[in-house]
């Protein structure tokens, strides 16, 4: 879907979420570093981004479109896998 083609309040949530995002990967320290964000501030930009995904669900249940997406690593095993078949 073309973000231009989204309502207004679907861009509101694709911004706020990539803003989201992105504040983490910018503030994310190196490993054995303290994070620059309180515990209060990490647990408030879950609990925005738990508002988010509850507000994407109502506006694709008002608009009739079912989401059965489900997230999944790259290295999870696939339901299906494709077999090779040789001419004996």
């Amino acid at each position: 879907m073309d973000f231009d083609s989204l309502s207004k309040d679907q861009q509101v949530m694709v911004a706020m979420r990539k803003t989201l995002a992105n504040i983490i990967k910018d503030t994310t320290p190196e490993p054995g570093m303290i994070h620059p964000l309180s515990k209060d501030t990490v647990e408030d930009i879950k609990a925005c981004f738990a508002l988010i995904a509850a507000r994407e669900r109502e506006l694709m249940e008002e608009m009739g479109i079912e989401n059965n997406a489900r997230p999944h690593f790259t290295d999870e095993p696939k339901s299906a896998e494709v077999v090779k078949f040789h001419k004996p």
